[in-house]
This record gives structure tokens, C-alpha cells and sequence, in this order.
């Protein structure tokens, strides 16, 4: 029988290659795509992605040794400079497996403690976890739709 963690971790990967699967796709000239008069990039969607990762790898888990400044959130806006491809996947890949290492380590009872973050109140860290997955999923769908119909 598999644990919590393994189960939630497994839901999450899954979840994620609605994101990771389109980065094999996408070029430099991606990156600055947009949608109409929509404020955000395709190279900012993606550091965003990795931000809140790193976020909720800090705030939510408890990974003190994550340094992080949103700037995506912090500028809430595109300000034109996620436009290095590789950096950007670094990025990314770097956040992934950092809240992966810091899921491993949570424990069944963890799942159900308590946390609480200004962004979305008291939660479990499970119901908190259900929001990582869901801003990834939603971001990813909005980048397809940028990479395709954006200029």
C-alpha cells in the first residue's frame, strides 16, 4: 500500500507534465509571446511557475534553506525580461526538485497538520498541496494557448 506522500507526489508529477511536456517545445521567440492585450508572457508564466514552487516549497513545507524573490508576484506583471530559454528551464527544473525533496520528507500525519499563508488562509498541508497542483495545471493551460494563438 502506498503512503500519502508517494500517492501525492505521484498526483503532482502527473499533474505537472501538463507544463513540463509543452518546455521541450518552446522556443526562445516563445518567450515573448502574448495574448492580445493580456499582461504576461510566456517567459514570465514560466518563471512564475517556478516561483511559486520555490514558495511553496518554503512557506508551506518548512524548506528553510530556499531563498526566493517572487518577482513575478512581487512586479504582477510582465516586465519583458524572461526571455533566456535555458535559464528559464534551469529555473524550473531546480524548483521542481527542490519541492519534490521537501514533499519526500513529509510524514502521513504531516499531510493533515496545519499551515497557514497569506495568500490563502489556514489549510492542510494536502488542501495546500491541491493548490500547487491546480496553479500549475491552470498556468499551463495558459501558456498553450499563448504558444499558439500569442504573438
Amino acid at each position: 500500500m502506498k503512503t500519502k506522500t508517494t500517492l501525492l507526489l505521484e498526483l503532482w508529477i502527473e499533474s505537472r507534465t501538463r507544463f513540463s511536456n509543452q518546455l521541450e517545445h518552446i522556443s526562445e521567440q516563445d518567450l515573448k509571446k502574448k495574448l492580445g492585450n493580456a499582461p504576461n508572457s510566456v517567459g514570465f508564466l514560466i518563471r512564475h511557475i517556478g516561483e511559486v514552487e520555490l514558495l511553496f516549497a518554503k512557506n508551506v513545507f518548512g524548506d528553510a534553506s530556499i531563498k526566493i524573490s517572487a518577482e513575478t508576484i512581487k512586479a504582477q506583471h510582465d516586465s519583458g525580461e524572461w526571455t533566456d530559454l535555458e535559464a528559464l528551464k534551469k529555473f524550473v527544473s531546480e524548483s521542481f526538485s527542490k519541492l519534490k525533496f521537501i514533499v519526500e520528507q513529509q510524514k502521513e500525519d504531516d499531510w493533515e497538520s496545519s499551515i497557514t499563508t497569506k495568500e490563502f488562509g489556514t489549510k492542510t498541508k494536502a488542501e495546500a498541496f491541491g493548490r500547487i497542483i491546480s496553479h500549475t495545471a491552470y498556468h499551463a493551460g495558459q501558456l498553450a494557448i499563448i504558444k499558439k494563438y500569442g504573438s
